[in-house]
Order: structure tokens, then C-alpha cells, then sequence
């Protein structure tokens, strides 16, 4: 029979659940509205599309390698309890890798899973078996004719480092030293003028309550700007195994240079909201 745009309209407003999977209840149960919508409670559906508007700032970073190319990937859902179990672990590794062979966000979660679904509805039927808001929030990739290093952190921060020159062993440390130091730029030539400019005001501001003389005031902020860009960019920094020597003078000495790095962390610009435990336990035993 057919499922007009209204059926599925009033159906998706009375369940949540997504236009594809209203108009298939509809049609494997005849137009019939109360079916309909028990079918998509019984699936889990229903109830899984009400979920996705909370807030999912916890999960997991996964990384996934092919040939000269690297891929990490967040996966959020909403508490590190659900981030640890097994069920969300696998769907996390899967989608890795099939991040590997798309080129965004929006493909992958296009993407066919080994059960012939995609990657969205995928992460949807998850929802309805643990309860939680899941989603696949970004990607990112590195390719290089090089050598590629990664390195996770916790299941929470994931790097990869592009280098020139160098090995594994090292590219390994300098994903470690991003992780860990959290470099903005690859080198002082990599920072844009806006940005040097609002440092160097700020610091002119602070040299000028000094009270020194203005030829004074101007050797101090060259000092700390210099020391200012040191501390954003990774070449600049000291190298975390070894603070006696900076990262700059580390690749010297391997014959190496960085091409490129990438870092996520979970949750990063997600705005988190305060949790009324009380309230949260309240809506969990109503079933919402």
C-alpha cells in the first residue's frame, strides 16, 4: 500500500525515531499507526532517536593504519561506562577500520558494516541496546610517503605524527610527546601573524607595567615571545623523554623532520552539562 509523507510525519513526531524507519513500520504493518509505533518501541528505535539529542562527551579515540595512511577516529557516547563496554569497543574498532577508506566523517558514517548496514544505523541500534546516546563525532588522517607513528592514550587522546627521515621508534616518541604536551604548531613558521601579534600585545602590556624604559620593554617582550612560541609550537618544546634537549634539536640530530601531526582528544569543544545524579536516576527509572 501507500505510506503517505503525513503517515511518516505524524509517526516520526509520536516516536523520534528517523523518517527511513517510520515509513518501514508503516509499510510492514499496513498503514497501521499503533503497530507501527509498537514495532519501533519493540526494535528499540523509538526510543533510541529520543536520545540523540543529549549530550555524549565521553567515548573513545581508535586508530586504524593502511599502507602509508593512518586514521583516528571519536566515537562519543554519554558516560565512560558505556565507553568501556565490550559491545561499544567492537563497533568502535570496526568503524576504524573502515575509516581508513573514506575521506570524512560524513562517509564513514555512510559506510557499510559488516553486516550490510551503515555505520549510522549501526551506532543507532546501539543506542537502543545500551541505553545511551553513540555517535561518530570526527576523523582524522594522515598520509605520508615517510614514516607514520601513533599512539592512544588511555582510549581518551590519540596522535599521529607524519616524519621524514627518522623510524618508527621515533615517530612512536613524538606521538607520545603531542599527547602529552599538546604542541598548537609544528614550528614558530607555522603560527599565524594574528596570533603572534595578540601575544606580543598582551606581553607589551605586561612589560610596560614594569616602568622600564621603552628600549628596555622591547628586548623584554622579544625574550618572551620567543619563549612564548616555543612553548605552542612542538619543535620549540622541550622532548617529554628528555627535557635537557627540545624536539627541534632531537630531529636534528636523527636527520629528521616532522611533515605533520594530528591530535584528538574526547569530548574536546563538546559543552558538557552539570549532572543532577538525583534527576538522571529519576528519568532512567521512567524509561526515558
Amino acid at each position: 500500500m501507500s505510506i503517505s509523507a503525513a503517515q511518516v510525519k505524524e509517526l516520526r513526531e509520536r516516536t523520534g525515531a528517523g523518517m527511513m524507519e517510520c515509513k518501514k513500520a508503516l509499510v510492514e504493518t499496513g498503514g497501521d499507526m499503533d503497530a507501527a509505533i509498537e514495532q519501533l518501541r519493540k526494535s528499540g528505535l523509538a526510543k533510541a532517536d529520543k536520545k540523540s539529542d543529549r549530550v555524549a562527551a565521553e567515548g573513545v579515540i581508535v586508530m586504524a593504519e593502511s599502507a602509508n595512511r593512518a586514521v583516528l577516529v571519536e566515537i562519543n557516547c554519554e558516560t565512560d561506562f558505556v565507553a568501556k563496554d565490550d559491545n561499544f569497543r567492537r563497533f568502535a574498532d570496526e568503524v576504524a577500520s573502515l575509516a581508513v577508506q573514506v575521506d570524512d566523517v560524513d562517509a564513514l558514517n555512510a559506510a557499510n558494516t559488516k553486516d550490510g548496514q551503515s555505520v549510522a544505523e549501526a551506532a543507532k541500534q546501539l543506542v537502543a541496546k545500551l541505553g545511551e546516546n553513540i555517535h561518530v563525532r570526527r576523523m582524522a588522517a594522515l598520509e605520508t610517503s615517510g614514516t607514520l607513528g601513533g599512539y592512544i592514550h588511555g582510549g581518551r587522546i590519540g596522535v599521529l605524527v607524519a616524519i621524514e627521515g627518522g623510524d618508527e621508534e621515533l615517530a612512536r616518541d613524538l606521538a607520545m610527546h603531542v599527547a602529552a604536551l599538546n604542541p598548537d604548531y609544528r614550528d614558530a613558521e607555522d603560527v599565524p601573524a594574528e596570533v603572534i601579534d595578540s601575544e606580543k600585545q598582551i606581553l607589551v602590556a605586561q612589560a610596560e607595567e614594569s616602568g622600564k624604559p621603552p628600549e628596555i620593554v622591547e628586548k623584554m617582550v622579544s625574550g618572551r615571545l620567543n619563549k612564548r612560541l616555543a612553548e605552542l609550537t612542538l619543535t620549540g618544546q622541550p622532548f617529554v623523554k628528555d627535557g635537557d634537549v627540545t624536539v627541534g634539536k632531537l630531529l636534528k640530530s636523527k636527520g629528521a623532520n616532522v611533515e605533520g601531526f594530528v591530535r584528538l582528544e574526547v569530548g574536546e569543544g563538546v559543552e558538557k552539562k552539570e549532572a543532577d545524579f538525583a534527576a538522571e536516576v529519576m528519568e532512567q527509572a521512567r524509561g526515558n
